[in-house]
């Protein structure tokens, strides 16, 4: 971290133990499994499943599956999410070249207010400037190549931890000790390199490619959709950095279905689910996103719009909605509040995650113990991930089996199949 930086004390929760003050983490490790050849009590040969699929073989498969209809379809193929050629090829075509969310942009609200993230390798600096605008750059020093900053905090500067190389918060370099002995050396020829960055509905989006249309222009017709819920107005109440064992994929695929919730969640948020009442759009081929409502019975504890609510109407009033923006930014808008992730491969095995929620405006104002109220919903939320960890270790392991194979997916999971659909569109070029 940079001198004249103050960074938020923000909890760091890998593998499912929090960091200590130094950084510390028990890490869980698991041991990959040999595929080999095997005998059975008799002495006769049988065969083992692999997981030695090529990247063209797996690609085949993906297009097939997205090819047949719901009711035909089954989950992805355990390759997908164990194959380290098939982790470069997701880097090269989507994580490089698509919108990433990096958060709620109210967490940064004033000047020099900033906001780590990346782009797989590409690590970023997301900046509130002097003019209120949000600005994105690299964070990589342009001297020695050293991490700027680290999570989230406040800077009047950007000092670089190894040289002490100085940018301003627009990311012109300002100081840089000793060079003006090299003759060749001119301050204004460094700049950091900018980022593009926009901010859709209260979301800060990023993107490594400069051809890609405009976020606002892709989900146009969800503008439409949520118009009524104004989670632009909704106020951040907490972020929280995770990393987790797993696949990207398949923490993707947990969060888009409700299939899972009165099982895994029975006691948190799957308690008052009318999973019945599940409602799928009836055209839902959208290019980047997908969506599924559901409606939350009466004594849920949250997802009810609160009395002062005055946009939402009859049925909208307990009704959320479950949107995944793809590749990673995955959300739950309910009436009262919002939660969300957003996540990014570290290998195959390990997942880093971007946990926030946010509470509707009318809610915080009425509440008269805001501290209480969020600590609720944050106890909430906490349990759910919690949950949810221990799914997606299963589920890591499960596709790292040499028995595992896939099975036909439910009407629940329809989203999962629209997921396989964009991923065949990014992946499958021929």
């Amino acid at each position: 971290m940079g001198t004249g930086c103050r960074v938020q004390p923000d909890r760091t929760l890998r593998n499912g133990h929090l960091s200590d003050s130094k950084g510390n983490v028990e890490q869980v490790k698991y041991e990959k499994l040999s595929f080999v050849p095997s005998t059975n009590r008799y002495g006769a040969h049988r065969t083992v499943p692999n997981k030695t699929a090529t990247t063209d073989q797996l690609l085949d498969q993906l297009k097939k599956l997205a090819e047949m209809p719901l009711n035909q379809a089954t989950s992805l193929p355990s390759s997908v999410y164990v194959s380290e050629d098939f982790l470069r090829l997701e880097e090269q075509e989507i994580f490089y070249k698509q919108w990433i969310c990096a958060g709620r942009a109210d967490v940064i609200p004033n000047p020099g207010d900033y906001l780590t993230h990346h782009l797989a390798y590409q690590p970023v600096t997301v900046m509130r400037q002097k003019s209120g605008e949000i600005k994105a750059y690299s964070n990589v020093c342009l001297h020695r190549m050293m991490r700027l900053l680290e999570n989230r905090g406040h800077c009047e500067k950007i000092v670089c931890p190894y040289h002490g190389w100085t940018y301003d918060i627009e990311g012109k370099l300002i100081g840089a000790p000793h060079m003006h002995e090299n003759p060749h050396f001119k301050a204004s020829d460094y700049v950091l390199p900018p980022i593009r960055s926009e901010i859709w509905e209260g979301w800060i989006y990023l993107t490594l490619d400069q051809d890609i249309p405009p976020v606002k222009e892709q989900l146009s017709s969800l503008q439409e959709i949520v118009r009524n819920y104004r989670m632009a107005g909704y106020q951040h109440v907490v972020q929280q950095d995770y990393e987790w064992v797993g696949n990207w994929k398949q923490l993707v695929e947990n969060f888009i279905e409700g299939y899972h919730l009165p099982v895994t969640h029975s006691t948190t948020v799957g308690e008052h689910l009318t999973v019945g009442e599940t409602r799928f759009p009836e055209n839902p081929h959208h290019p980047i996103f997908t969506y599924q409502t559901f409606t939350k019975a009466y004594g849920a504890r949250i997802g009810r719009a609160h009395e002062n609510n005055t946009t939402l109407t009859q049925e909208q009033r307990n009704t959320s909605m479950l949107i995944g923006v793809f590749p990673t930014h995955l959300f739950v808008l309910a009436p009262d509040h919002l939660w969300y992730i957003s996540i990014q491969p570290k290998g195959t095995g390990q997942i880093y995650i971007r946990y926030g929620s946010a509470i509707a405006p009318e809610v915080l104002a009425a509440s008269q113990n805001r501290e209480l109220l969020i600590n609720e919903v944050s106890d909430i939320l906490d349990q759910v991930n919690e949950e949810d960890r221990i799914i997606i270790e299963g589920l890591y392991k499960g596709a790292n089996a040499p028995l595992s194979k896939p099975g036909l997916l439910c009407w629940l999971e329809q989203q999962n199949h629209e997921f396989i659909q964009y991923l065949a569109k990014h992946l499958c070029k021929s």
